[in-house]
């Protein structure tokens, strides 16, 4: 079983980097040098009111540091209480929780979309043979960051940078081909990459989004459907925050 830490992480750095999107950097004991990229970790307010955790994507892991990096939106109290931490503050962080991506050999697309795109960019870094497409409502974040790893290609629903469309309209439109897909933001994109990789007998692993309680597997909240029945539970789901949240998308149904 992966190990897992709570502990008071101090705060690095915060800044603001998109309307409503946040770059938080965090100083862990042990969290940083036993995650790997597509985890996640659970955040507690301090508010004793908001009792359950906000959980949040990896964006970056410096194991030499001992930082870890979270890129984040501000979607309700809990993380907006988080938005004004400030450097030397402390907030109570449980990780690393979740599976994350093994690299498979062969050249890969990495697909993020809207926040699922943070989680993206550690998996760049590890990854040698890649195109990155990531898709944006509109303004673009991280961006350069992701150019610094590798070949970039954007799609806005807008049209106001890159492909005006989808991912898959700026997969099509550069004539983009790859092996493996790994991929994470919303599930009507996960599901049109799923049925894209079928189609074309490619491997895709999809880190998939979904409200979480205890983020540790023992509430159930967030199960999503499978083909096989869960050992667990003797159903046919998996626990996203458990044995996700990243999975071969064969296994799921979305």
């Amino acid at each position: 079983m992966a190990q897992k830490f709570e502990e008071q992480a101090q705060v690095r750095k915060q800044m603001q980097i998109a309307d409503n999107i946040f770059d938080l950097t965090l100083q862990t004991q042990e969290i940083a040098k036993h995650a790997k990229a597509g985890q996640f970790v659970s955040l507690y307010c301090k508010d004793g009111a908001r009792l359950l955790p906000r959980p949040i994507s990896l964006c970056g892991i410096d194991q030499k540091e001992g930082t870890i990096r979270l890129v984040y939106r501000v979607a309700g109290k809990g993380t907006k209480e988080f938005s004004g931490l400030k450097e030397g503050d402390t907030v109570s962080v449980l990780g690393p929780l979740g599976n994350g991506f093994s690299l498979r050999n062969g050249r890969a697309f990495l697909i993020g979309g809207g926040i699922g795109i943070p989680p993206m960019l550690q998996l760049a870094k590890e990854c040698s043979e890649k195109q990155i497409i990531l898709g944006y409502r509109s303004e673009p974040f991280l961006l350069e960051e992701f150019q610094e790893q590798g070949e970039v290609f954007v799609a806005t629903e807008d049209g106001s940078a890159g492909t005006k469309g989808t991912v898959l309209d700026a997969i099509r439109e550069n004539g983009l081909t790859a092996d493996v897909i790994y991929a994470c933001g919303p599930t009507p994109m996960l599901r049109a990459l799923k049925a894209f990789a079928a189609e074309r007998g490619m491997e895709c692993y999809l880190s998939l989004e979904e409200r979480m309680a205890c983020g540790i597997g023992a509430c159930l909240a967030c199960v999503c459907q499978t083909k096989e029945k869960d050992a667990h539970t003797n159903v046919n789901n998996r626990r996203i925050c458990k044995e996700g949240p990243v999975f071969d998308a064969r296994e799921v149904e979305l």
